[in-house]
C-alpha cells in the first residue's frame, strides 16, 4: 500500500509539473485576472494566497475572482503593530477567509532556547524558523499558492514567471502580477481604494518584522531598508 501511494503521489506531481510547464507559456502575457481566473477553475479549494500584509492589492486581484479565498497571513511575533492592524482591517474588509499562521515556537520561547536577538546573529535561522517553516507547514493541504511578487523587486526575482513550479515545496506558484511594474501597482491601489499599510507613507516601501526593517531614504532602493548591513535581501519563502 506505501508503494501504491508512493506512485500515485508521483503521478500527481508529474501532472502538475506538466500543468506548469503549459501554463506558464500560455499566460506568460495574460492580463493579472485571467491568471487568477486559470489558478481558480484549475485548482478550486486548493488554492491559497500569501500576504504580508504591505498592502491589499493581491488579496483585491484574487477576491475578485474567487471570494472566500484562504488568505495565509505568517504572524511571526516581530511585526509591526501598523501591520496586525492591516491584516485586521482586511479581514473586515475583503470576502477572504484570513488564516493565522505562527511559528513553533514564541518569541519569548526562541529567545529561552536559542538565546535573544536571533535575528540579528543569524537572520537566515530567524528567517526559517518564523517564516519559511510556518509557511510550508500551512501549504501542505493545498495544491497552489498565489504569491504578489515581481520581477522588478530585487534580481533574485527577475526571472520569475507567472506560473512556476515550487520544487522545493511539491506544489504549484502562481505570480500574476510578476510583470507589473510599481507604477502598475501605485495606480491599481489607487484607482480601486486597496488598503495598504500605513508603514508606507511613513517611508517604508518593503516592509517586514520590526527589528529587520528601516526607513528608506529618498533615492535608496525601495528594498534597502530590509536586513540593512547583513547582506540579505531574501527571507528565503521565495528562494
Amino acid at each position: 500500500m506505501d508503494i501504491e501511494v508512493g506512485l500515485e503521489r508521483q503521478r500527481g506531481v508529474l501532472d502538475l509539473q506538466s500543468i506548469v510547464e503549459s501554463a506558464a507559456e500560455f499566460l506568460e502575457d495574460a492580463p493579472a485576472r485571467a491568471i487568477i481566473r486559470w489558478a481558480a477553475a484549475t485548482f478550486g479549494d486548493r488554492l491559497c494566497l500569501t500576504s504580508s500584509m504591505s498592502d491589499a492589492l493581491l488579496i483585491d486581484l484574487v477576491s475578485r475572482v474567487k471570494p472566500g479565498v484562504d488568505v495565509l497571513f505568517i504572524d511571526t511575533g516581530y511585526h509591526f503593530a501598523e501591520t496586525i492592524g492591516t491584516r485586521d482591517a482586511v479581514e473586515a474588509v475583503y470576502p477572504v477567509n484570513v488564516i493565522n499562521v505562527t511559528p513553533s515556537r514564541t518569541v519569548a520561547e526562541q529567545d529561552r532556547d536559542l538565546g535573544p536577538r536571533l535575528h540579528g546573529r543569524n537572520p537566515d535561522l530567524c528567517c526559517f524558523l518564523r517564516k519559511v517553516e510556518p509557511l510550508n507547514r500551512a501549504l501542505e493541504p493545498y495544491l497552489a499558492w498565489v504569491s504578489g511578487i515581481r520581477r522588478d523587486e530585487s534580481p533574485t526575482r527577475a526571472n520569475t514567471r507567472v506560473v512556476e513550479w515550487d520544487a522545493k515545496r511539491q506544489m504549484v506558484k502562481v505570480n500574476p502580477i510578476a510583470r507589473w511594474t510599481q507604477d502598475e501597482v501605485d495606480n491599481y491601489i489607487a484607482d480601486n481604494g486597496v488598503l495598504i499599510n500605513p508603514l508606507h507613507y511613513d517611508n517604508y516601501p518593503s516592509i517586514g518584522c520590526a527589528p529587520c526593517t528601516r526607513q528608506v531614504a529618498p533615492g535608496e532602493d525601495p528594498r534597502a531598508g530590509r536586513w540593512a548591513g547583513l547582506g540579505k535581501i531574501e527571507c528565503g519563502i521565495h528562494l
